[in-house]
């Protein structure tokens, strides 16, 4: 809740000068990233190159055409983007990117020019190891001085807002508790000076009327002004913003009060109507064409991995109780699509359930000796690769459920008001959820909450790279079993 108060107090002090734009520290890691990229290759010349071609001239082309591309691409993925000048996370996803995207740009050329036999092997790893070691821990130790450099507020503009009333203080309080702005807030100013708004909101001062803000900004100590005045007063709004436009300041107009409950979603350009997008399509264009060849891919190599182990389940569950080899089940799928999900069948043909599902519990009656086995190695999923290969599932995603399913004694649709957001992408086979302990039966509402939780993060957060991180977790979750019966 915004924290308005009518005590005066003092104004908090305003800087004498202006903070450095960030966009000179962005521009000088441009150059650090790029000297990196040419002083590896040129440093490993010398050390990899047989001595017969150590002083052809093409190595050092390579390296300086390497250095351009790698600086276009690195720009192109985002590597030099704000968010990943202080997120280290995603500052080494983009430079691996780039990086590995330089040299298959590089080997393509190569292959093109039909150059790529006069070149030595050896130096070219060599020179992709190096040089992209020393891109992540150039990137690591320029994270973290530029992190020291926006804590003690080097980046930080100064910025008035005009407005005290409850638009103004939502927009303070907003500011104060984000940590990946770099402002500092400089005073409030407002016209209404006859008892109407408070002295003080959020520990800041109202320093004044609209001519001491002009005053203010004439001073050089106001870098930026953000009007926070309701959208309906759009007579007062027009007189503000026009005594504010002859001052050489950046202003910008705040949201409406009730903009605030989407404030940290983005505005783009309808045609030349600035619209906010409320929500995205996760795993979309682009995207879910990767999504859906590594899918493919991915599963054609699983199941002739694994098709000789499939056989002998197959015998297996034949050899220990009568029944068909496979179970199919309904569950709900991506759009909440009912479709039926593919499971080596682990119980007694008589007692399984196809409806009002009764999830699976430690010491089980219903499983078989050979289900339990499969279960606990989680062989018993393995069918659901066929769900893969036909576009019913994926490989990474939230583990399909069947609708009837309950975490304590509640339906996980009444447990959960949004639970149907976890459709807004295939199911998977394993899931973020899964390798961070959240699979097996949901008992509780609590471990409900904390799998949907994960969930929704893998759908916000999507990568090639993610999956791959789950897919390797699961391998080693498979070595040690827990939480599945």
């Amino acid at each position: 809740m915004t924290k308005v108060t009518n005590d005066p107090a003092k104004p908090p002090p305003v800087a004498d000068r202006a903070g450095i734009p960030l966009d000179a520290v962005v521009l000088t890691v441009r150059a650090i990233e790029f000297i990196v990229v040419v002083a590896t290759g040129l440093v490993t010349i010398p050390l990899l190159v047989p001595p017969a071609a150590l002083y052809d001239v093409v190595y050092s082309r390579i390296v300086f055409v390497a250095a351009v591309a790698f600086a276009v691409l690195a720009e192109t993925v985002g590597s030099y983007d704000v968010e990943a000048q202080f997120s280290l996370r995603k500052a080494w996803q983009r430079v691996t990117t780039a990086w590995v995207t330089t040299a298959l740009f590089l080997l393509t050329l190569g292959f093109l020019l039909k150059t790529s036999d006069e070149v030595s092997r050896g130096w070219a790893g060599g020179w992709f190891v190096a040089g992209g070691a020393m891109l992540l821990t150039t990137r690591l130790a320029m994270t973290i001085w530029v992190r020291r450099l926006k804590l003690r507020g080097t980046f930080n503009q100064r910025v008035a807002i005009f407005g005290a009333g409850p638009q103004g203080a939502r927009l303070a309080d907003y500011i104060l508790t984000s940590d990946k702005l770099t402002i500092t807030i400089a005073g409030f100013f407002d016209d209404r000076q006859d008892g109407r708004v408070p002295q003080c909101v959020n520990g800041i001062s109202v320093l004044g009327n609209l001519a001491a803000l002009v005053d203010t900004i004439r001073d050089g100590k106001i870098d930026q002004v953000i009007v926070a005045l309701p959208w309906s007063a759009e007579a007062r709004l027009q007189q503000v913003v026009s005594r504010l436009a002859l001052t050489p300041v950046r202003i910008r107009l705040a949201p409406d009060l009730a903009s605030f409950v989407f404030a940290r979603r983005p505005v783009v350009l309808l045609g030349d109507l600035p619209v906010m997008t409320l929500f995205e399509r996760p795993i979309s264009g682009l995207d879910a064409w990767i999504k859906m060849a590594e899918d493919r891919v991915l599963a054609t190599l699983a199941l002739a991995v694994f098709a000789i182990p499939m056989l002998l389940v197959t015998i297996a569950i034949r050899l220990d109780s009568p029944g068909p080899i496979f179970f199919r089940q309904p569950r709900e799928g991506f759009n909440n699509r009912p479709f039926r999900v593919y499971k080596f069948r682990s119980m007694y043909h008589n007692r399984a359930q196809h409806t009002e599902i009764t999830q699976a519990s430690r010491r089980d009656p219903r499983i078989t000796r050979v289900g339990a086995v499969l279960r606990k190695t989680s062989l018993d999923e393995l069918p659901q690769l066929f769900n893969v290969m036909s576009g019913e599932m994926s490989l990474v995603g939230p583990r399909p459920h069947a609708p009837s399913t309950r975490a304590g004694g509640r339906l996980f649709s009444d447990v959960l008001a949004s639970y149907a957001a976890r459709h807004k992408v295939k199911p998977g086979i394993t899931g973020w959820a899964q390798v961070c302990g959240w699979r097996g039966e949901t008992d509780t509402e609590e471990k409900l909450v904390k799998r949907f939780e994960h969930d929704l993060y893998y759908i916000e957060n999507w990568s090639i790279w993610l999956d791959f991180y789950v897919l390797a977790r699961t391998v080693v979750a498979l070595v040690v079993p827990t939480n599945a019966f």
